[in-house]
């Protein structure tokens, strides 16, 4: 018995040592030495101090910042230890009326905003945690920053101009703007 138990231990004493402790300080390491910004949570601070994380969005619901893309997580908005979608299929009528009041929210917020609102703006993504917006729904929401900060609406306008990313590689995804970051160079402004 012993023959066949002494080796299964050894063997199971080696493979835990190597892929729970060497393996995970390897990568760690490696990480940390090639990209050090990204493996400490790729964080934004103001002041020294971190207000969040680029990779991570936050909730914006006051009409003087840009508002990122709704967040299907639960019980609050952008909960990390919560991501996911809301699982929600186009013909159900739960979705229909979040979008119809997501839609109300925008309206409320800019009454003399007659364009069409941007998808991105009204439907959760995947994980409910995306930091970013389409450059369409950014620049849907220049004029009512612009107004609510007085500021010039070219001057918002430029601002998401520079703070728009463009499509990854030149052919994945959309252009879009990170909400964090945006609102930080907003607060900038000083207005």
């Amino acid at each position: 018995m012993s023959a066949i138990v002494r080796p299964a231990l050894v063997l199971f004493v080696a493979l835990t040592v190597l892929t729970g402790i060497a393996y995970p300080l390897a990568v760690t390491g490696i990480g940390q030495a090639v990209f050090p910004a990204q493996a400490a949570g790729s964080l934004i601070a103001r002041n020294g101090q971190p207000v969040g994380s680029s990779l991570i969005g936050q909730h914006f619901s006051d009409p003087k910042y840009l508002w990122g893309r709704p967040s299907a997580t639960s019980p609050a908005p952008y909960n990390a230890s919560s991501s996911g979608g809301s699982n929600l299929g186009p013909l159900n009528p739960a979705l229909a009326d979040a979008v119809k009041a997501r839609i109300a929210a925008l309206r409320s917020a800019d009454p003399g905003n007659t364009a069409a609102v941007p998808v991105d703006l009204v439907t959760a993504s995947g994980s409910g945690l995306d930091p970013h917006v389409s450059a369409a729904g950014a620049r849907y929401q220049a004029a009512r920053l612009a107004q609510v900060r007085h500021l010039p609406l070219e001057t918002v306008q430029q601002l998401i101009g520079e703070h728009t990313e463009g499509r990854l590689f030149g052919l994945l995804g959309e252009p879009r703007v990170n909400v964090l970051q945006f609102n930080l160079a907003l607060d900038a402004l000083g207005s």
